[in-house]
Formats: structure tokens, C-alpha cells, sequence
């Protein structure tokens, strides 16, 4: 496996696997992204991608899935 980075982010007004589910599917369609893990009741989205992200895409991913990227953790 190639090396990862993991980079973290804090997501506002999730609030159930609905939002987690949506969150990962959005996140999960970037290109480079091999992994995306959401911890709904802190906010916290975990990305692991083979290289570095942009943060611009990843904030549309989150708007599309309808929630709000606050910032890095």
C-alpha cells in the first residue's frame, strides 16, 4: 500500500447515522481519498488519502452532503 496521510476536520449539525452515512459517501467520491471516518457526536471527520488534500474540495464534499466544514482539528 502506498504511504497515507490522515488529516482530521471538524463538521457542524451532524447529528445521526444519517449524517455520518452521507458525510463518508461524499467525502469517500474525492479522488485520492482511501478512507473516511466520522465520529458524529464530536464533530470530527478522520480522511486518509494518498495524497495531501485540498481543503476547498473537501469542504464542497461536505456541502454537497449538507453540513458545514468548520476547519482542520
Amino acid at each position: 500500500m502506498p504511504d497515507v496521510l490522515t488529516t482530521e476536520y471538524r463538521v457542524s449539525r451532524m447529528t445521526g447515522s444519517h449524517c455520518e452515512n452521507a458525510v463518508k459517501e461524499e467525502v469517500a467520491a474525492l479522488e485520492t481519498v482511501v478512507d473516511v471516518q466520522v465520529d458524529v457526536p464530536t464533530g470530527r471527520v478522520t480522511v486518509t488519502s494518498t495524497t495531501p488534500l485540498d481543503d476547498a474540495r473537501i469542504r464542497e464534499a461536505i456541502d454537497e452532503a449538507g453540513y458545514e466544514l468548520t476547519g482542520r482539528v
